[in-house]
């Protein structure tokens, strides 16, 4: 197992907690954490101070890690490729603190096997992103898709679609970027696809780009580099509310909320086709 080199250095110092506490928790967690990466390309954010310095994201592999080599128009990139503890360790012990995942896997990297909706509200506040949240998952329900949500681990809401491999990565980012599209011109007071945050006023931008080839998006349980370390929660959607605070799921409360029932329990088993959807999405 990989040794934790300068464990007792605080990553999150206002807090206590430090790099090994992070590495306790991803050991901890990894049974959950396994099915979201296991083969699946992982980019890392390096913050090799935490919270007192600065971070930089590293696409290329460093030696001695299990790698997909993924040709980028004229580079080739060398990936990491999850799926053990040893190599989520790894990960830590370079500084990496989020999980960044591929919505697709090594074996057929052009394909990916969910759709993700990143909502990212204008104001400080999680309950903008929890009520435009419902109006995605309204939509998701119409065109008979089953969505999984889950906080972003910061302000804001993803929603993930469980699919059958099939599309690739475009018709799965072209599906995603018009059901924005219609969402927010129906709900043009509060959601919005602005891209330019200045134009965006107190709306909630509805975010598709995490369905492109290459993007990542945070896994679930993936610790983000913010005040009190908080973590990406899988959720119910009963439990998607205005009065819900994120920031409540971190590492200095983890084990509480780690309990037998997983609300995402049935993601993988819920895999669908976007084939009819996308036929109701055009007759809209």
């Amino acid at each position: 197992m990989t040794a934790i080199t300068h464990p007792d250095k605080l990553y999150w110092p206002d807090d206590g907690i430090s790099k090994q506490d992070l590495a306790d928790f991803y050991t901890a967690v990894f049974p959950k954490l396994k099915p979201y990466v296991v083969d699946r390309m992982l980019t890392m954010e390096r913050c090799p101070d935490g919270m007192l310095g600065q971070c930089f994201y590293q696409k290329e592999a460093p030696k001695g890690l299990p790698t997909k080599t993924i040709r980028h128009k004229n580079r080739d990139v060398n990936y990491i490729v999850g799926g053990s503890l040893e190599t989520q360790l790894a990960m830590v012990n370079l500084g990496s603190i989020p999980v960044h995942i591929w919505g697709s896997r090594a074996d057929c990297e052009r394909q990916p096997d969910w759709m993700v909706f990143d909502l990212d509200p204008s104001s400080s506040e999680f309950s903008s992103a929890a009520k435009a949240g419902l109006l995605v998952k309204e939509a998701l329900d119409h065109l008979g898709l089953t969505s999984f949500p889950k906080t972003s681990g910061s302000r804001g809401l993803h929603i993930f679609v469980p699919l059958r491999r099939g599309p690739d990565f475009d018709e799965v980012l072209a599906f995603a970027r018009t059901l924005c599209d219609r969402l927010a011109a129906a709900h043009p007071d509060t959601l919005t696809v602005e891209a330019r945050i200045q134009n965006r006023g107190d709306r909630v931008y509805l975010d598709s780009m995490r369905n492109g080839f290459g993007a990542t998006v945070v896994s679930p349980y993936s610790v983000r580099r913010r005040p009190k370390a908080p973590f990406s929660m899988p959720l119910a959607w009963k439990d998607v509310k205005p009065t819900l605070n994120p920031s409540t799921f971190n590492l200095s409360t983890y084990k509480k909320h780690l309990t037998n029932h997983d609300p995402w329990q049935d993601f993988f088993a819920s895999r669908q086709s976007l084939k009819s959807a996308a036929k109701s999405l055009k007759s809209i």
